[in-house]
């Protein structure tokens, strides 16, 4: 029984980054949940972060009508974009901002199982510390882990997806009438790399958007699962 109020006071008198050290020390099962449930928890979490969120980036349009992830010009062709619009170009400018986001749309489409399978990863040890982090400690631990492989599997998608969706010869044209106006200097950025950074800084942006709900909206906690471990954390 006085093991119970001690724990139950723990909250009251520690900050999260404290917590985040006790938690380690705690034994298995504590709260009445145990390592496996709470990793399992996070695991859950992600997963709908994917189902529900990451998923509506492979739609037509997912990217593009999506102010949270739309793939604008790199810097390199701001210029390019103002330029185009200048001279009335409006539709070439828009197109060109269209076919990138395709891109991204369809590298998603294609990645993502591999994504899903690096949820798995998560250990032990490390999800009581994940779960009293803040708002994306999932998402950013995901990300850590993960980022380098992604981009390898993302970036031959994504120059497959340039080709396919015809950016290449869409912006061929554009930097083409671009580089033919006066007093413009050359552009060649490289957009395959430019648009798989961007992808998968929109992959990881939904996620968190999932999982910040599920962290602060008991509603968004629909299994039996996530209450009790996301529970903890309230």
């Amino acid at each position: 029984m006085k093991k119970l109020y001690i724990l139950l006071f723990i909250p009251l008198f520690f900050g999260c980054a404290e917590l985040q050290g006790i938690a380690t020390q705690l034994p298995g099962g504590a709260y009445g949940v145990s390592d496996a449930e709470i990793a399992s928890g996070l695991r859950q979490a992600l997963d709908f972060g994917i189902d529900k969120q990451v998923s509506k980036l492979t739609q037509e349009d997912g990217f593009f009508r999506n102010e949270l992830v739309r793939i604008t010009l790199p810097a390199e062709l701001q210029k390019v974009d103002k330029t185009l619009r200048d001279v009335g170009l409006d539709a070439l400018a828009d197109e060109g901002l269209k076919v990138l986001n395709r891109a991204a749309e369809d590298a998603v489409k294609e990645a993502t199982p591999i994504f899903v399978s690096a949820v798995k990863e998560i250990t032990f040890t490390d999800a009581r510390n994940i779960l009293l982090g803040n708002n994306t400690s999932a998402t950013t631990y995901l990300n850590q882990k993960t980022e380098t492989q992604l981009y390898a599997k993302f970036n031959p998608v994504i120059t497959n997806s340039l080709n396919k969706v015809g950016a290449t010869k869409v912006w061929s044209n554009i930097i083409d009438k671009y580089n033919s106006l006066p007093l413009t200097s050359k552009v060649n950025p490289d957009l395959a790399d430019y648009v798989t950074n961007e992808a998968l800084d929109g992959v990881f942006t939904m996620i968190a958007v999932e999982e910040k709900d599920i962290r602060n909206n008991f509603g968004a906690r629909t299994t039996d699962l996530l209450r009790r471990v996301f529970g903890l954390q309230d």
